[in-house]
């Protein structure tokens, strides 16, 4: 048995990437699952995967993190149908354009502050009070390199990761003297649809990126997460800051081949 059975995990972003690795390893440690992410149907697909990987129970919740009154909508249905999760991973996230902030787009601003920051606020208010009123649960934010170092044309989400970077450390003081644990995990360079997202699907130039090193997977993040959820009760393991080993930070990469 190990210290994740039996307990209900919620996983925003849970279709792809981190969210989904969070989740697979969850179900192999017989976690039940609440997931919820936009894309309906890749819910329902990551649903039956997750069963088949040893999960006693999967509810799927479509959801935008960035709409208010959906995620109100989605607390109280999720309140009255599943209680309290004991642990929330707050993962949905993105990143959009790489340009100097004279010339980015407003717009992709805006989605990205709406998702990384607000939408994180919105579900974390939500779920809150439920642990709260049982004085139990772990809370783990998904951050990024990005929110403890700048680089050129990160600017606004480095902004929003470094604001996940503050409400993680307030969220955590807020709770003192609750048996609620907080964690935060900052990936570097991680192989995923990430910089495809970032660059508009742009293939060439999103696998150029990757070139010349071997990134991180999504199921390294997936082990982190894993680690500070298993720790022991009195244990809180508050951030995990992860690279690839020829990765110092943001823009220091060594390129030497993989």
């Amino acid at each position: 048995m190990t210290p994740l059975q039996n307990k209900l995990a919620l996983v925003t972003g849970a279709t792809s990437g981190i969210g989904a690795a969070c989740a697979e390893e969850l179900a192999r440690k017989g976690c039940s699952l609440a997931i919820a992410a936009r894309r309906g149907e890749e819910l329902l697909k990551q649903s039956e995967r997750l069963q088949g990987l040893g999960s006693p129970s999967v509810t799927t919740w479509p959801l935008d993190v960035r709409d208010r009154a959906a995620v109100a909508d989605f607390i109280e249905k999720f309140a009255a149908e599943e209680g309290a999760p004991d642990i929330l991973i707050n993962n949905a996230g993105l990143a959009r354009g790489l340009a100097p902030i004279q010339t980015g787009d407003i717009d992709d601003w805006e989605e990205m502050i709406d998702t990384n920051i607000k939408g994180l606020l919105y579900v974390t208010h939500g779920i809150l009070p439920l642990m709260v009123a049982r004085d139990s649960g772990h809370v783990v934010n998904i951050g990024s390199l990005a929110g403890l170092y700048v680089y050129p044309n990160g600017n606004v989400y480095c902004a929003t990761k470094f604001a996940v970077d503050a409400l993680t450390q307030s969220i955590s003081v807020d709770l003192l003297g609750t048996g609620i644990r907080v964690t935060e995990i900052d990936p570097g360079a991680v192989l995923t649809n990430f910089t495809l997202v970032r660059l508009n699907g742009n293939t060439e130039k999103a696998a150029k990126f990757y070139e010349g090193f071997e990134p991180l997977c999504a199921g390294d993040i997936a082990a982190a997460v894993m680690f500070a959820l298993e720790a022991p009760p009195n244990v809180n393991i508050q951030r995990v800051v992860i690279t690839p080993v020829a990765q110092r930070n943001p823009y220091v990469i060594s390129r030497k081949g993989k």
